[in-house]
């Protein structure tokens, strides 16, 4: 079993994350740091032994410089211990469960092999126990959560690319190429020995792990008592052997009883900057609260009615939303890959396939003890700090859960298709497609508790959820402008200072205008939903560029909460031993 390096909580307090015995195969790569080479050269004047003083001394500060960024950043994650209550469990679901986490954590080491490959020879190199630490947070080098600043001595800028496409290919040579599968979300491009590029499955290139994470799955469905989870698990553990995930995905849909649940394999197109195209492979271990789930069952049926009712052109709404989708809460017991790295989700909408949204619509799955972590570690803290002191009356967890809920199901509204002949808005929009999703699926998840608290579906005070919604955008642009969620957030927040849904007070803190809130909300409703239409990417990188902006005011208010130590996100503590299973 290995270990990852202690990592300081809050200054003090240390902890351990275990990394099991599944990764002990990975192979350790040759790391290439640039600039980090000497270059010899010939001196044409000055003492030799000084010139090298002066070079150490330079290296020196540098990495001093570097481990101070560090000893600063790392105590803005909070530690969580992923537990819940197993008692309702038969004796076979408490076996499945350390075979699901199994194969989660083979998830987590592909993940390491996109985003960084070169990690053991990077850990190799690094002496300070606390930038280690940082280096697993991230997955790699680069600081998710501030622009993804690189944080070891020598490291240049994070690249597009990823491990995705070869170092150095531009979008146009792969545009240009005769490669098969140019853009597909289960495969990497690769140069061979003549130049060429070609496209290589993830079946083929990560053969013998996904094998493995299959027959575990296997023998996980084999020991499954619910027929809808044996299904799934069966038809999960083929897919990722052979990178097709459609019947799968249906499978899961259907699924109506399990207590147990898993999601598994490549999902999120985030980590590919260069395309939005290549998934990464992640997974979350979930056990089912059926008491919240019972609660949330009834708004998926409201979606048709709904979409008719969204401020926009009749033009851009006239696909019907899928309602045989499943809407529930879980807790969460393990992280894995794409979702663990940087900031943590707390809510899913899957699966992404569009074509399967249109037929038969999503799962939306509201991880309920990692959001009720950062309701009470982080956004209450902020909501003291910077909401003003008379409204911060309506913060409450209830609305932060809606909230967050009906940003999930809020993805199933709004248009897949261009209406200009450009496809589905995915493939138009490409790179920037992620970021303009997630901030639709903020001002529409807004837009739905507005509609479904005037029709009586929804318990509440509107104050409560646009305050709450207030302390939650700024929690969430601490998370900087590098990931999708950060692009998006700084966009909705610079939308709504423009049209005064709030007001900044003197003191710093952030007041909340509720008429005008609800003005700006449908208004940014209908600006999103038309871009998309459009398909314009042009349009869109605009928009982004103007907006996605922390201003120097913003900024200077969100360090008052780093001076007050709160945190920016939480990390987990989890695994069979936190949970007291074998």
């Amino acid at each position: 079993m290995l270990s990852k390096p202690a990592l300081p909580n809050a200054g003090h307090v240390r902890i351990k994350i275990l990394i099991y015995s599944s990764m002990k195969n990975i192979s350790k790569a040759s790391l290439f740091i640039a600039g980090c080479s000497i270059i010899a050269g010939i001196a044409s004047c000055g003492n030799p032994q000084d010139k090298n003083t002066k070079k150490t001394e330079k290296k020196t500060s540098a990495n001093d410089s570097l481990q101070s960024y560090v000893n600063e950043r790392i105590d803005i994650y909070e530690k969580v211990k992923l537990t819940t209550n197993l008692n309702d469990l038969t004796i076979n679901e408490r076996k499945i469960l350390p075979l699901l986490i199994q194969s989660a954590q083979i998830m987590d080491e592909l993940f390491w092999k996109q985003a960084y490959p070169q990690r053991d020879s990077l850990l190799n190199t690094v002496k300070d126990e606390k930038t280690k630490s940082f280096i697993w947070i991230n997955y790699g080098p680069w600081d998710r959560l501030n622009g993804d600043k690189p944080f070891v001595a020598g490291i240049g800028p994070k690249p597009d690319a990823a491990s995705f496409y070869p170092a150095g290919m531009t979008k146009e040579d792969l545009k240009k190429s005769d490669a098969k599968d140019k853009y597909g979300q289960y495969s990497v491009i690769k140069k061979d020995s003549t130049g060429k590029l070609n496209s290589i499955p993830y079946h083929v290139l990560f053969a013998a792990e996904l094998q493995k994470a299959s027959n575990l799955l296997k023998q996980a469905a084999l020991l499954a008592e619910d027929p809808g989870l044996k299904k799934y698990l069966n038809l999960r553990a083929d897919a990722l052997v052979t990178d097709n995930y459609t019947a799968s995905d249906y499978a899961w849909l259907d699924m109506k009883t399990n207590n147990l649940d898993i999601i598994i394999g490549p999902i999120e197109n985030y980590e590919d900057k260069l395309f939005n195209a290549r998934a990464s492979y992640e997974a979350y271990v979930l056990i089912k609260d059926k008491v919240w789930s019972k609660r949330l069952a009834k708004y998926v049926s409201m979606l048709p009615q709904l979409q008719q009712g969204l401020p926009v052109d009749a033009k851009y709404k006239k696909e019907k939303p899928g309602t045989d989708s499943e809407l529930n809460a879980y807790d969460v017991i393990y992280y894995a890959g794409d979702c663990n790295a940087g900031s943590k989700t707390i809510a899913v909408n899957l699966p992404n396939d569009e074509i399967i949204q249109q037929k038969k619509g999503t799962r939306r799955s509201q991880l309920k003890n990692a959001m009720k972590a950062k309701f009470d570690k982080i956004l209450i803290p902020i909501a003291n700090e910077l909401i003003d002191k008379d409204q911060q009356q309506y913060i409450n967890f209830d609305a932060f859960f809606a909230n967050v809920m009906f940003h999930e199901v809020a993805h199933g509204l709004g248009i897949k298709k261009t209406i200009t002949g450009k496809g589905f808005v995915k493939e138009a929009l490409q790179e920037h497609y992620s970021w303009l999703e997630e901030g639709k699926a903020d001002v529409l998840g807004l837009y739905m508790v507005t509609g479904l608290l005037k029709k009586g579906e929804l318990e509440g005070d509107i104050k409560q959820f646009y305050t709450t919604y207030m302390a939650g955008i700024l929690r969430s642009v601490r998370f900087g402008a590098a990931s999708a969620h950060g692009k998006a957030n700084m966009q909705c927040f610079n939308f709504f200072k423009e049209n005064g849904a709030f007001i900044r007070n003197e003191n710093g803190t952030y007041k909340v205008d509720f008429a005008k809130f609800e003005t700006a909300m449908n208004k940014l409703s209908s600006l999103i939903i038309t871009l998309q239409g459009n398909g314009d990417k042009a349009a869109v990188e605009k928009t982004q560029k103007e907006n996605a902006v922390i201003s120097a005011e913003l900024q200077t208010d969100l360090d008052k909460l780093t001076k007050k130590g709160i945190p920016v996100d939480i990390i987990f503590e989890q695994g069979v031993d936190v949970l007291g299973v074998k």
